[in-house]
């Protein structure tokens, strides 16, 4: 991986592309209907004590404010290729299978691709690699084990699998 600046944001080639989607929907479809909304919202009138106006420009805001948002993440895209992984070990785009022990003696698999804090989504399957679990696992390697710190105490990951 060339040496990011120290702002960089991990992506991994998939997440790049996804925030690339979105931001092009965004500007080349979104952008048009809230305008389209605000036009309508304008033609009924008094514009203080139009609701309908009011909230096309709070969505026409938030619209701008996420637009923004994508593309600094872009900008400042560092983005984690098969080439820059260590093989045999947890790296940015891992997909790690695990087993996890809670404090209170629970015991359960887990899956999960290890991300940037950017494309993070535990309900699709990815966790930051800045998170606790997804920091503890850095660096490790199949049959290795690792203590986390969780809220009710130190669970206790062994790793099953590395995928690439």
């Amino acid at each position: 991986m060339s040496t990011p600046n120290e702002n960089y944001i991990i992506l991994t080639k998939e997440g790049y592309e996804n925030i690339e989607k979105e931001l092009e929907e965004l500007k080349s479809v979104r952008r048009k209907e809230v305008s389209d909304k605000l036009k309508v919202a304008r033609s009924f009138g008094d514009l203080s004590e139009n609701a309908e106006y009011d909230e096309a420009k709070n969505e026409q805001a938030q619209l701008e404010e996420r637009i923004t948002k994508l593309e600094n993440i872009l900008r400042k895209a560092e983005i984690i290729s098969e080439s820059d992984m260590k093989m045999n070990v947890v790296n940015v785009g891992s997909t790690v299978k695990f087993s996890i022990k809670y404090p209170d003696g629970e015991v359960e698999e887990e899956e999960y691709t290890i991300v940037g804090s950017a494309e993070a989504n535990p309900s699709e399957g990815k966790i930051s690699n800045e998170s606790p679990i997804g920091k503890s696992l850095l660096g490790t390697k199949k049959g290795q084990k690792v203590d986390v710190q969780v809220p009710d105490g130190i669970a206790k990951l062994k790793i099953l699998s590395i995928a690439y």
